[in-house]
Protein backbone atom coordinates (compact mmCIF):
# COMPACT_ATOMS: atom_id res chain seq x y z
CA UNK A 1 0.00 0.00 0.00
CA UNK A 2 1.36 3.06 -0.97
CA UNK A 3 0.27 6.55 0.41
CA UNK A 4 -1.15 9.19 -2.43
CA UNK A 5 0.18 12.03 -1.69
CA UNK A 6 -0.60 15.49 -2.60
CA UNK A 7 0.67 16.91 -6.12
CA UNK A 8 4.32 17.55 -4.97
CA UNK A 9 5.72 20.57 -5.05
CA UNK A 10 8.98 19.20 -6.64
CA UNK A 11 10.51 16.53 -8.39
CA UNK A 12 13.65 15.76 -6.20
CA UNK A 13 13.40 12.28 -4.54
CA UNK A 14 15.47 13.60 -1.54
CA UNK A 15 12.92 16.52 -0.36
CA UNK A 16 10.02 13.77 -1.12
CA UNK A 17 11.53 11.47 0.58
CA UNK A 18 12.11 13.83 3.93
CA UNK A 19 8.30 14.52 4.00
CA UNK A 20 8.04 11.01 4.76
CA UNK A 21 10.70 10.06 7.42
CA UNK A 22 12.61 13.39 7.45
CA UNK A 23 12.48 13.90 11.46
CA UNK A 24 14.44 12.38 14.41
CA UNK A 25 11.98 10.85 16.06
CA UNK A 26 10.68 8.80 12.69
CA UNK A 27 14.17 7.63 12.33
CA UNK A 28 14.48 6.34 15.88
CA UNK A 29 11.36 4.53 15.16
CA UNK A 30 12.16 2.92 11.75
CA UNK A 31 15.71 1.80 13.88
CA UNK A 32 13.58 0.12 16.78
CA UNK A 33 11.64 -1.91 14.10
CA UNK A 34 15.51 -2.88 12.14
CA UNK A 35 15.97 -3.80 15.72
CA UNK A 36 13.54 -6.14 16.53
CA UNK A 37 11.26 -4.02 18.51
CA UNK A 38 7.45 -4.39 17.62
CA UNK A 39 5.64 -3.46 20.50
CA UNK A 40 4.76 0.56 21.76
CA UNK A 41 6.17 0.31 24.90
CA UNK A 42 9.53 -1.03 23.80
CA UNK A 43 9.59 1.64 21.14
CA UNK A 44 8.98 4.52 23.53
CA UNK A 45 11.27 3.24 26.03
CA UNK A 46 14.48 3.29 23.10
CA UNK A 47 13.54 6.39 21.55
CA UNK A 48 12.36 8.47 24.42
CA UNK A 49 9.36 9.56 22.43
CA UNK A 50 6.37 10.89 24.34
CA UNK A 51 3.58 8.83 23.54
CA UNK A 52 2.01 11.44 21.10
CA UNK A 53 4.99 11.52 19.36
CA UNK A 54 5.19 7.54 19.09
CA UNK A 55 1.73 7.73 18.36
CA UNK A 56 2.14 10.54 15.63
CA UNK A 57 4.83 8.18 13.97
CA UNK A 58 3.63 5.33 14.18
CA UNK A 59 0.15 6.70 12.54
CA UNK A 60 2.33 8.74 9.72
CA UNK A 61 4.38 5.47 8.83
CA UNK A 62 1.37 3.08 8.47
CA UNK A 63 -0.48 5.73 6.41
CA UNK A 64 2.63 6.32 4.37
CA UNK A 65 2.80 2.19 3.83
CA UNK A 66 6.09 1.55 6.02
CA UNK A 67 4.37 -0.25 8.57
CA UNK A 68 1.42 -2.67 9.29
CA UNK A 69 -0.22 -2.77 12.60
CA UNK A 70 -1.50 -5.70 13.84
CA UNK A 71 -3.62 -6.86 16.44
CA UNK A 72 -2.25 -9.19 19.28
CA UNK A 73 -4.38 -8.72 22.06
CA UNK A 74 -8.11 -7.83 21.99
CA UNK A 75 -9.08 -6.80 25.07
CA UNK A 76 -7.27 -4.80 25.75
CA UNK A 77 -6.96 -3.87 21.99
CA UNK A 78 -3.12 -4.16 22.15
CA UNK A 79 -1.08 -3.67 18.70
CA UNK A 80 2.17 -4.05 17.61
CA UNK A 81 4.17 -2.81 14.44
CA UNK A 82 5.83 -4.56 11.67
CA UNK A 83 7.51 -3.52 8.31
CA UNK A 84 6.13 -3.77 5.17
CA UNK A 85 8.27 -4.06 2.02
CA UNK A 86 8.52 -0.46 1.75
CA UNK A 87 9.92 -0.30 5.47
CA UNK A 88 12.44 -2.76 5.07
CA UNK A 89 13.90 -0.55 1.90
CA UNK A 90 14.51 2.05 4.02
CA UNK A 91 17.00 0.11 6.06
CA UNK A 92 19.82 1.23 3.63
CA UNK A 93 19.34 4.84 4.73
CA UNK A 94 19.48 3.82 8.27
CA UNK A 95 22.67 1.64 7.94
CA UNK A 96 24.26 4.22 6.21
CA UNK A 97 23.27 6.93 8.88
CA UNK A 98 25.04 4.53 11.31
CA UNK A 99 28.10 3.99 9.41
CA UNK A 100 28.17 8.20 9.14
CA UNK A 101 27.11 8.63 13.09
CA UNK A 102 30.10 5.93 14.11
CA UNK A 103 32.94 8.00 12.20
CA UNK A 104 31.83 11.27 12.67
CA UNK A 105 29.63 11.58 15.81
CA UNK A 106 31.29 9.35 18.64
CA UNK A 107 35.11 9.30 20.11
CA UNK A 108 37.79 6.81 18.85
CA UNK A 109 37.71 4.98 21.73
CA UNK A 110 34.13 4.36 21.90
CA UNK A 111 34.06 1.37 20.09
CA UNK A 112 31.31 0.52 17.66
CA UNK A 113 27.85 0.19 19.17
CA UNK A 114 26.55 -2.66 17.22
CA UNK A 115 28.86 -5.27 15.20
CA UNK A 116 27.62 -6.72 11.69
CA UNK A 117 29.10 -10.13 10.66
CA UNK A 118 28.97 -11.22 6.98
CA UNK A 119 26.98 -14.36 7.19
CA UNK A 120 28.84 -15.76 3.87
CA UNK A 121 32.35 -15.46 5.10
CA UNK A 122 32.16 -14.95 8.98
CA UNK A 123 33.93 -11.52 9.17
CA UNK A 124 33.04 -8.33 10.75
CA UNK A 125 32.12 -5.58 8.07
CA UNK A 126 32.79 -3.00 10.65
CA UNK A 127 30.84 0.06 9.06
CA UNK A 128 30.95 -0.86 5.16
CA UNK A 129 28.65 -2.02 3.01
CA UNK A 130 31.22 -3.97 1.34
CA UNK A 131 32.68 -7.21 2.98
CA UNK A 132 36.49 -5.83 3.72
CA UNK A 133 37.42 -9.60 3.79
CA UNK A 134 36.08 -10.70 0.52
CA UNK A 135 34.35 -7.76 -1.26
CA UNK A 136 30.98 -8.52 -1.67
CA UNK A 137 28.59 -5.77 -1.02
CA UNK A 138 26.42 -7.01 1.68
CA UNK A 139 22.78 -5.88 2.28
CA UNK A 140 20.81 -6.68 5.72
CA UNK A 141 19.98 -10.26 4.54
CA UNK A 142 23.64 -10.96 4.60
CA UNK A 143 24.42 -9.57 8.05
CA UNK A 144 24.26 -10.84 11.29
CA UNK A 145 24.12 -8.50 13.86
CA UNK A 146 24.91 -8.28 17.91
CA UNK A 147 24.85 -5.28 19.97
CA UNK A 148 27.55 -3.97 21.98
CA UNK A 149 27.80 -4.24 25.45
CA UNK A 150 27.92 -0.09 26.05
CA UNK A 151 25.12 -0.17 24.06
CA UNK A 152 23.02 -2.79 25.20
CA UNK A 153 23.76 -1.47 28.93
CA UNK A 154 22.44 2.15 27.93
CA UNK A 155 19.07 0.02 26.77
CA UNK A 156 18.85 -1.96 29.73
CA UNK A 157 18.97 1.20 31.91
CA UNK A 158 16.40 3.24 30.08
CA UNK A 159 13.85 -0.17 30.63
CA UNK A 160 14.80 -0.01 34.39
CA UNK A 161 14.57 3.97 34.46
CA UNK A 162 10.98 3.54 32.30
CA UNK A 163 9.23 0.90 34.42
CA UNK A 164 10.66 2.22 37.71
CA UNK A 165 13.40 0.04 38.52
CA UNK A 166 16.11 2.77 39.36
Amino acid sequence: MQMQHKTPETVCPVARSVEVVGDKWTILVLRELYMGATRFEEMQIQTGATPQMLTSRLKALEADGMVERRLYNEKPARYEYQLTDKGRDFYPVVYALRAWGEKWCKSADEGLAMHFVHRACGHDVGIASVCPHCGVAVGREDLESSISEGFLNERVVRRDVFKGRL
